[in-house]
């Protein structure tokens, strides 16, 4: 049943949650335009990492197994409280489902209500390449325009519009080990102008030239996508692949030779590409950048990596984006996700009551009968 939400009482918030699922976000995206949806989220994320003394941080919580991860993710600015949960299973296309998948939720911190239930897998994909041209754009040499991109798997096509839209990239050197993938990003972007998707016969062809090379795969491997020999000076490396403990996409004296920048150290640490050096090893938070007291590139020449491995406050900003956007647009459907009673002392009573009229949920006048 769908409701508009509305106050009851004494003003007091409406009972109600905003849920918006997989079709909903899409369809905001859509409307919106997904270049503009990126641009919008880019400034979401540079507003929100700019705050960066005003959240409650810590590193996800995951439960590894032998196919993948389930991680939560928390984060709080003292007004709002969000969580996401993701999956990354790489193995997930022989059952035709997504390699990642996530849901999370936006809360009032005054009274611990949700109110935002949302789809984040679209979202996911959408914030991790805003972070990642947000991040670049502070980093790599400001007159690059081209871009290679290694791994087209279901974020390549995210990655190669925010690197066009941010930073003005018009040629992607795309390379998969499945060509049909490369040829699936190829015609999905065909519509784009000013954007040439180009199929590499391997990883060196496709990074030979590029000004900006990124590394998107999926295996949970330690793996070598990028040797040493492959860098030329002035590239900036964004490393997206590798978010948790074994699994990296760099040789480590690519590291040791670069400026490393990253979401938050300590959870970067344990997942990044960075779990390749000594715990102590230099490296920089991406607010630092953003907020200019740190530089994301002295010289020309200079090498640059984004360690991206995803944090909570890119799910914070993806979350308060949605929330901001469905607002606008009057999207989502509006359920009675928690009980909240009349009498909150009487919980039993609510659950008990069989006839008709007092068997809804009692909200100040709104009522979802339950079925």
């Amino acid at each position: 049943m769908t409701l508009t939400p509305r106050d009851t009482p004494g003003g007091n918030p409406s009972p109600l949650t905003r849920c918006l699922d997989a079709r909903d976000v899409a369809a905001l995206v859509r409307a919106i335009g997904v270049r503009q949806s990126l641009v919008q989220l880019a400034d979401h994320l540079r507003e929100d990492f700019l705050r960066w003394s005003a959240f409650d941080k810590s590193a996800r919580a995951a439960s590894h197994s032998d196919v993948g991860v389930i991680e939560l993710m928390p984060v709080s600015d003292g007004v709002l409280h969000a969580f996401k949960y993701v999956n990354g299973h790489p193995r997930n296309a022989r059952y035709a489902l997504p390699t990642v998948m996530a849901y999370g939720a936006l809360a009032d911190v005054r009274t611990g209500h949700p109110l935002l239930l949302a789809d984040l897998t679209l979202a996911t994909a959408l914030r991790t390449a805003a972070t990642s041209a947000l991040a670049a754009k502070a980093m790599a040499r400001r007159d690059a325009k081209s871009m290679a991109l290694i791994g087209n798997g279901a974020q390549a096509e995210f990655q190669a519009l925010a690197f066009h839209a941010l930073l003005g990239i018009r040629e992607i050197r795309a390379f998969d080990i499945d060509r049909r993938a490369t040829d699936r990003l190829a015609r999905n972007l065909a519509h784009v102008p000013d954007l040439r998707i180009v199929a590499a016969a391997s990883i060196a062809d496709a990074v030979a030239g590029a000004d900006i090379v990124s590394t998107v795969t999926a295996d949970k491997t330690r793996a070598t996508i990028l040797a040493p020999e492959m860098i030329a000076p002035g590239m900036h490396l964004n490393a997206v692949g590798g978010d948790c403990p074994g699994k990296t996409e760099l040789h480590a004296d690519i590291l040791r030779n670069a400026r490393i920048v990253v979401e938050y150290a300590p959870q970067t640490r344990i997942e990044g590409e960075i779990q390749q050096l000594p715990p102590d090893a230099p490296v920089t938070e991406l607010w630092e950048v953003l907020a200019g007291t740190s530089p994301g590139r002295e010289t020309r020449e200079e090498v640059t990596i984004f360690d991206s491995v995803g944090f909570a406050l890119e799910d914070f900003s993806a979350l308060r984006w949605l929330h901001n956007v469905a607002l606008s647009n009057d999207a989502g459907e509006f359920f009675a996700l928690v009980a909240t009673p009349r009498d909150p002392r009487d919980l039993y009573g609510w659950m008990m009551r069989e006839d008709a009229s007092a068997a809804k949920t009692e909200g100040g006048g709104v009522k979802v009968a339950l079925t």
